[in-house]
């Protein structure tokens, strides 16, 4: 089975600005690290390469100092890994973000199974990974909790929804999300780090070894929104349930955009 898990380098502080011209977040002179929930679909990776006869390689978008991100997951027990850097991939948003990494892996070739962490530190959208799979043509569940079964034709996972748990078993090729929790991630190899750390093993591909060559596309260029502003957001736990045949709750959710003005 050929696994490939999608990993980034995330600042390792909350304290980051956004660049007032760009609309991109500054990330000179700020530590980074491996964005959290990527050591989860990490660990999840490994596990099923523990189980079954696996191949893993991770793959990242972002300027050469993400290669530290990817040795990390080197030294965790991955095969092989892959970043994808080119000055004109600077300041996707998560469309972009999403198609230049789906032009990656038609690149590097052919995947059973897609994991990503379900969402990142610096950006909080969560919609990274399902974008991906969209522009690859492949099925794909967010939010898995659990992962119950696996063979040579399909994963069995729990899916966290926001009133339920919901059982899917989904074919080959495919892609998941996973939440923190799901499995404590290992610690790196010591013994492996000092091994690849002065020749990291990580193959980089630029724009020029795309299908789609178009930098209209990538970066800033095919990003349709950009960062006006970060700030928490307000907590609201107000709720309402409507149950009911389709025309009721048609029309009880019109009324409720229309008191909201939105329609």
């Amino acid at each position: 089975m050929r696994i490939l898990v999608c990993v980034k380098q995330v600042p390792g502080t909350s304290n980051v600005e956004v660049d007032h011209v760009t609309g991109v977040l500054k990330r000179e002179g700020i530590e980074s690290k491996l964005n959290p929930y990527d050591l989860f679909a990490l660990e999840a990776a490994l596990r099923i390469k523990e189980e079954t006869e696996s191949h893993i390689t991770t793959l990242s978008m972002g300027p050469p100092s993400a290669k530290e991100a990817l040795l990390e997951t080197l030294c965790m027990g991955v095969d092989k890994s892959v970043l994808l850097t080119d000055r004109r991939f600077a300041g996707a948003d998560v469309l972009a973000t999403s198609y230049t990494l789906s032009q990656g892996i038609r690149h590097i070739g052919d995947f059973d199974l897609i994991i990503c962490g379900k969402q990142t530190t610096d950006g909080d959208t969560a919609q990274v990974g399902p974008e991906l799979a969209e522009f690859l043509g492949i099925p794909h569940s967010t939010n898995i909790s659990e992962i119950i079964d696996i063979d040579k034709e399909s994963i069995t996972v729990k899916m966290n929804m926001e009133t339920m748990v919901q059982v899917q078993k989904i074919h080959f090729p495919c892609l998941i999300t996973v939440d923190k929790d799901i499995y404590t991630p290992r610690l790196p190899s010591l013994k492996k780090y000092i091994q690849l750390k002065k020749e990291p093993p990580i193959e980089v591909l630029t724009l020029e070894d795309f299908d789609d060559r178009d930098p209209q596309n990538y970066g800033l260029n095919g990003s349709p929104t950009q960062v006006e502003r970060i700030f928490p957001p307000e907590v609201n736990t107000e709720k309402r349930l409507v149950e009911g045949p389709a025309e009721v709750l048609s029309d009880e959710i019109l009324k409720v955009l229309d008191n909201l003005r939105l329609v």
